[in-house]
Formats: C-alpha cells, sequence, structure tokens
C-alpha cells in the first residue's frame, strides 16, 4: 500500500492543524477548548500560534484536538 492510498481514508488528508486549532476556537472558544482538552496552551494566555507550536510538539494533545475536530465535523 502506498502513502497516498493510506491517505485516501485519512478524514484529515489535506487539512491543515492551523485549520483544525482555528475551526475548534471558532466553535467553542478557548474556555471550551480549555474544558475539553486542559492544556496550558488553552488556558494560560491562548492564541492560535502558541497552540501551534504545542501541538506539533506534542503528539498526544495534537491526538486529543484532531479527536475533537473529527467529532465536531461529524455532528454538522
Amino acid at each position: 500500500m502506498t502513502d497516498s492510498n493510506s491517505q485516501a481514508n485519512n478524514p484529515l488528508h489535506g487539512i491543515t492543524l492551523e485549520v483544525i486549532v482555528t475551526a475548534l476556537f471558532e466553535h467553542y472558544g478557548w474556555d471550551g477548548l480549555a474544558e475539553r482538552i486542559p492544556v496550558n496552551c488553552f488556558m494560560n494566555n491562548p492564541s492560535i500560534k502558541s497552540s501551534l507550536k504545542f501541538l506539533r510538539k506534542t503528539p498526544w494533545a495534537r491526538d486529543k484536538v484532531e479527536a475533537l475536530y473529527l467529532s465536531l465535523m461529524r455532528k454538522k
């Protein structure tokens, strides 16, 4: 199986982390995000830029953010 085939079934393929974080922020706000995923980048002086920096270095937190985004997209 090639990478392109494995990505075809990935619902996040082609969606940047910035798009994901921005969509979640617009829907939940920082307080709502911090309630759902209690990490410092959402709780203390949050911004898109600081959140992206943290999430790119923290795979477990990124996984939670991506899962929340997917659940939000299923509801729409």
